[in-house]
């Protein structure tokens, strides 16, 4: 039987997440491996592993902020990140695409959205791609508006849910 199980990153799974973060992601949209570092060493308990028979197969980032602005691209290095603020916002959610469509996704994010609950946080922001935007809907999140950001120079869409 295979097994999947959870955990938070340690500065040494970086290399695995940045690979499984290109894999997944076109162009400029990846994180560089320095900003997940980054993510790893000044957040971990908003950064969840997902791993499937002791290798990391997806992740979630995140970063905390009293007031979100989605399109902050400064706030993708944790610039004014507080982990003591109320809403989340993710960055990745990323599953290496050898396991895509195995329902891994959603099985990330309950675990994650538990986590965030048990810490007390208010809201989940994210931001998707157009056809991303009814997976996340099905999930819990309402649709915010189109996102005034041009991350990776592609449209996206503000998704938002209320714990």
């Amino acid at each position: 039987m295979s097994t999947t199980s959870f955990r938070q990153p340690v500065l040494s799974d970086a290399e695995r997440c940045h690979a499984i973060e290109i894999g997944a992601y076109e162009g400029d949209e990846a994180a560089t491996l320095e900003k997940i570092r980054t993510r790893i060493s000044q957040y971990p308990q908003g950064f969840l592993l997902l791993e499937h028979e002791q290798s990391i197969i997806g992740f979630i980032n995140s970063g905390c902020a009293h007031q979100v602005v989605m399109s902050d691209e400064a706030f993708k290095e944790l610039v004014g990140h507080d982990p003591l603020a109320p809403n989340v916002v993710i960055m990745s959610v990323v599953v290496d695409p050898a396991h895509q469509g195995k329902g891994y996704a959603k099985q990330l994010m309950s675990e994650f959205i538990m986590r965030m609950q048990a810490q007390g946080k208010q809201t989940i922001h994210l931001m998707c791609k157009e056809q991303h935007v009814a997976l996340y809907r099905k999930m819990g999140y309402q649709y915010v508006q189109p996102s005034p950001s041009e991350h990776g120079g592609m449209a996206w869409h503000e998704m938002l849910m209320v714990l």
